[in-house]
């Protein structure tokens, strides 16, 4: 049986604290009294936690606004923290589902002690669901890494110095994975994060809003560009990202319209169907939020957010 106990911070802990940085993207091993954690046979009779699932959600919607407060993100995240163990004491976290959720809370952490948990609590999701993603994990284990002041080894992890600073790949020992392994954790190759790196210094269509450009102007800029040698990040992640940006600021019409866009352009990619399908659920669109999700799970069949999302509906 897993078991977490609780641990003192130590002074390495107290030094990782100050490296909390805006500018880190995503995407501890105890804090609290013993307790053992329950076994993927038992965990299947449970169902997720909701309150979970709504911190996860807070968590998220927090980072997806235009212009964050981090000092207030930051004492979020820390009260977010407080009630997962709080949840963990009480035995309320279960389900693989719910580790999950409660890993991506301390992945957003600002210590050692959190990005820990975070590798802990993400590993038993992975084992209590062997069909569910392992590209967290991988996050996770580096952010843990970075955090204790090592080089990441799956390269999940890119930082920049402060605002209009072109991203790096945060320090990465490339001898440790082979790249079959990243691949079997969802992560791209040594030669593909080069490749995302150069997306990631593109300008932002967040820019072209910002500059006054209306949401038609932007979809009709978008598609009269080139979609790879374009000054704009006009990939599928980079639509994406703006679209999920739209949704933190509660512009779901202009959103959906962005969504829309990306399953157009990129009709093969399974997380463009399943983005549209959460955004049409958001807006009570519940047939054509499942006609998405199909499409997204036809794409990909082991997409576990479509198959969960299809499950709520009891589709």
């Amino acid at each position: 049986m897993l078991k977490i106990h609780r641990f003192k911070k130590n002074n390495s802990s107290k030094r990782n604290k100050t490296m909390k940085n805006p500018f880190i993207i995503l995407l501890t091993i105890s804090l609290f009294s013993c307790q053992e954690l329950p076994e993927s046979s038992e965990s299947k009779n449970f169902t997720s936690n909701l309150e979970l699932e709504e911190l996860y959600k807070s968590d998220q919607a927090d980072r997806q606004t235009a212009n964050i407060d981090w000092a207030i993100v930051s004492k979020r995240d820390k009260q977010r923290e407080a009630r997962v163990y709080e949840l963990l004491d009480s035995n309320k976290v279960i389900t693989s589902e719910d580790f999950a959720n409660a890993a991506m809370i301390f992945q957003h952490g600002s210590d050692t002690i959190a990005s820990g948990m975070a590798v802990k609590l993400m590993q038993k999701a992975v084992d209590l669901d062997s069909t569910r993603s392992k590209w967290l994990l991988a996050a996770a284990i580096d952010r843990d890494l970075m955090r204790r002041g090592k080089p990441q080894i799956y390269g999940t992890q890119y930082t920049r110095k402060g605002e209009g600073e072109l991203w790096q790949i945060h320090d990465l020992d490339t001898t440790k994975i082979s790249d079959k392994k990243r691949r079997e954790y969802g992560v791209e190759t040594l030669s593909e994060q080069k490749e995302k790196l150069r997306m990631m210094n593109k300008k932002k269509l967040s820019a072209l809003l910002e500059s006054g450009k209306s949401i038609d102007a932007i979809i009709e800029f978008i598609k009269a560009s080139d979609l790879i040698n374009s000054a704009y990040d006009v990939s599928e992640r980079g639509i994406n990202s703006f679209g999920y940006q739209l949704l933190g600021s509660n512009k779901n019409k202009a959103a959906l319209k962005i969504f829309k866009l990306n399953t157009e352009l990129y009709p093969e990619g399974f997380n463009t169907y399943d983005s549209y399908g959460e955004c049409l659920l958001k807006m009570g669109k519940i047939d054509e939020g499942i006609k998405a999700y199909k499409k997204s799970l036809e794409l990909n069949p082991n997409n576990a957010g479509a198959k969960k999302a299809l499950e709520k509906l009891q589709f």
